[in-house]
């Protein structure tokens, strides 16, 4: 079960949601930001760009995806997405 937020929902019934870590660096000991692209299985496309959601491990839906969005933690707002 993951955390991270939705940052393309061009796609139908898919989005792509990406997740954040700490990492420790090994030599300087400090924490730095790293990011994973997940495409996960929107069966509603009630998800949109911003929003914060929890994704977990499915079976193989498509080539790449291999995760389905279980919830929606917290939605955008309109002004939220500049384009």
């Amino acid at each position: 079960m993951l955390v991270g937020t939705v940052v393309s929902d061009r796609m139908d019934k898919t989005v792509v949601v990406r997740v954040e870590r700490l990492v420790r660096d090994t030599r300087y000991h400090k924490y730095v930001r790293r990011h994973t692209r997940f495409m996960a299985h929107d069966e509603n496309n009630a998800c949109g760009v911003g929003d914060q959601v929890q994704i977990v491990e499915h079976r193989p839906l498509s080539k790449r995806k291999r995760w389905k969005v279980q919830a929606t933690l917290r939605k955008q707002g309109a002004a939220g997405n500049p384009s």
